[in-house]
């Protein structure tokens, strides 16, 4: 199923996710510029779309542990 309209192909799963069934968050570029994340282990759910900024601020929010 495509979520926010891009292919399944090319949704990166994050690094920090691991294969033990647990928490899966990917992401990829759309062509307006925007970051989508979603699930990977329910793309039924769709996905939230950030700018760019915003999704920067969060990875430097979740490297500095302030989640």
């Amino acid at each position: 199923m495509a979520r926010y309209g891009l292919p399944d192909s090319a949704w990166v799963k994050s690094s920090y996710s691991g294969d033990n069934g647990g928490t899966c968050v990917e992401t990829q570029p759309t062509s307006d510029g925007l970051i989508a994340v979603g699930d990977s282990k329910d793309r039924t759910l769709g996905a939230h779309t950030f700018g760019p900024e915003q999704w920067q601020a969060f990875v430097t929010a979740v490297r500095d542990g302030s989640f």
